[in-house]
């Protein structure tokens, strides 16, 4: 029997986990270069005249400050919810609102406030750093869910609460990335 990752409450296999991440990737392509074309963002911090990827994004500190400054459009976190292991639950307590006050960004599809922003890019980050190590989302989600003897055997999910805790989380997952074990 094939096991299955539950989103948007159908069944789906390696193969279309695979699809439907690569269908978010292009939206989150298009949806940070069109954040970058409105914007009056000084194109001297980026190392590139083409179109910005999600991927350039995760490496220019500069442009997540902008993005972070400006707020972060309910679209964007919305293709960002999507591709991180975070259940709506996750996201309200990381943003510190509750999940009313998160359908409400969605049905007004209003920017995040600056803090909020903040949140949401540091998850993304977490999620990218995460994939890199364990190469697989159901791997990475139960990392974060299982307790940690070196995070004081708290899970480090929730440690991600707070941005000391996410710089925690990262260090953990760089020393496994290089095979150092606590």
């Amino acid at each position: 029997m094939e096991t299955c990752l539950k989103f948007a409450d159908k069944c789906l296999n390696a193969n279309n986990i695979a699809t439907l991440t690569s269908n978010i990737t292009t939206k989150l392509d298009k949806e940070i270069s069109n954040i970058v074309k409105r914007s009056n963002f000084d194109r001297k911090f980026m190392s590139t005249t083409k179109d910005i990827t999600y991927s350039d994004f995760l490496s220019n500190k500069m442009l997540m400050i902008f993005v972070i400054r400006e707020g972060v459009p309910y679209s964007f976190f919305n293709l960002i919810q999507h591709l991180t292991p975070f259940t709506e639950d996750n996201w309200a307590d990381f943003l510190d609102i509750s999940t009313k006050s998160l359908h409400r960004y969605k049905q007004t599809a209003k920017s995040f406030k600056s803090i909020q922003s903040e949140k949401i890019i540091e998850m993304a980050e977490v999620t990218n750093v995460g994939l890199d190590v364990f190469g697989d989302m159901e791997k990475f989600k139960l990392w974060l869910e299982t307790p940690n003897f070196s995070l004081g055997n708290l899970k480090p999910l929730e440690l991600l609460k707070d941005s000391y805790g996410k710089e925690l989380v990262i260090s953990e997952l760089t020393r496994i990335n290089y095979g150092i074990l606590s």
